[in-house]
């Protein structure tokens, strides 16, 4: 079975709830009608009743009478959220009348009602920025317990099933952080791997912090903070099984991998490559991706206490389907 097909089916085995806050949204509207039709996630849908159920009627869509929909404008929770966001967020100097304000706004809401126990994820950015959909997660949800910084996960579905875990590798930061200090390389390690766990479902994720040098092969600052986040990740996680510092290939590759680091139980054996930075991330991921003709799916936001997740402005109903799926597979983990 595809990684795909096998992320759907573990949703679908536990249904989530998910928030959809761009309901009057044409993709978005009709992922979620299909959502809700395989029996993906209970989906949560962010507006006015009457304009989501008559513009669902406009597109032939048979299945959105069945969601969860919250209008803001009149639900009975509206002034419950606005003070719980008020009392988030009055040391930062928000006021009341500001936290009222917010509230009305759905990316706001959605991730107010996840805060309160009534969903288990959100996703966004059909219409919204980055920076929208990030914004509220960060201010309301915040950050797991032990991480303060968010990054990005890809999965990279490779033609060569020698590598990683049968051709399947997760690999991180590809989105968010552009140059992570040592502390943050470190708990990009730990969330890239839960990631390799929650939604590619891997038993036993095996870290390499990659690098140019394979240990101690080159002398460098950079190759420094690799080496230092690979000693925090182990006491972030005890129990992760990381190695690094490790060159892509002595992580991959087991000839290789025994000559330039024997003795690792890392190296040769990785299913989930950390970058040392984004721009490195960034830049690999595509050249496999377009080179390697690798499928990418991703990038999968990772470091927030619930699963919120941005999508491309250029998004399709089948990438926004699918990222229903993973946030689902993220969501319980997070239980």
């Amino acid at each position: 079975m595809a990684l795909i097909d096998q992320i759907i089916a573990r949703a679908r085995s536990n249904r989530q709830r998910i928030v959809l806050p761009e309901s009057l949204e044409e993709r978005t509207i009709t992922a979620a009608d299909k959502a809700i039709a395989d029996g993906l996630a209970e989906i949560i849908l962010i507006g006015n009743r009457d304009e989501i159920l008559a513009y669902a009627a406009k597109l032939g869509l048979k299945n959105i009478d069945k969601a969860t929909i919250i209008d803001p404008a009149t639900s009975s929770k509206t002034a419950e959220y606005a003070k719980l966001l008020y009392e988030l967020r009055k040391s930062k100097g928000m006021t009341e009348e500001q936290a009222r304000e917010l509230v009305k706004n759905p990316l706001y809401f959605g991730c107010l009602i996840i805060k309160s126990g009534d969903a288990d994820g959100q996703i966004s950015g059909a219409l919204s920025t980055t920076g929208e959909t990030l914004r509220p997660a960060l201010q309301i949800i915040k950050c797991a317990p032990g991480i303060s910084c968010v990054s990005g996960a890809m999965l990279m579905v490779t033609q060569t099933p020698e590598y990683g875990e049968d051709g399947v590798l997760v690999i991180g930061d590809v989105a968010v952080t552009p140059m992570p200090d040592a502390n943050q390389l470190a708990q990009i390690a730990v969330c890239t791997a839960q990631t390799a766990k929650s939604v590619a479902g891997f038993a036993e994720p095996r870290v390499a912090m990659l690098s140019f040098s394979t240990k101690g092969s080159a002398k460098h600052e950079v190759v420094d903070k690799v080496v230092e986040a690979t000693a925090l990740a182990k006491q972030l996680d005890p129990t992760l099984k990381i190695d690094g510092e490790l060159q892509a290939d002595a992580a991959l590759v087991p000839s290789v991998g025994s000559k330039k680091a024997p003795g690792s139980d890392i190296a040769g054996k990785a299913n989930v490559l950390v970058f040392p930075n984004l721009e490195v991330g960034n830049i690999g991921y595509k050249l496999v991706q377009r080179l390697g003709r690798a499928d990418a799916i991703g990038p999968i936001l990772q470091g927030i206490a619930r699963p919120v997740n941005d999508l491309s402005r250029g998004c399709s109903v089948d990438d926004i389907y699918k990222m229903v799926a993973i946030t689902a597979c993220q969501a319980m983990d997070a239980e």
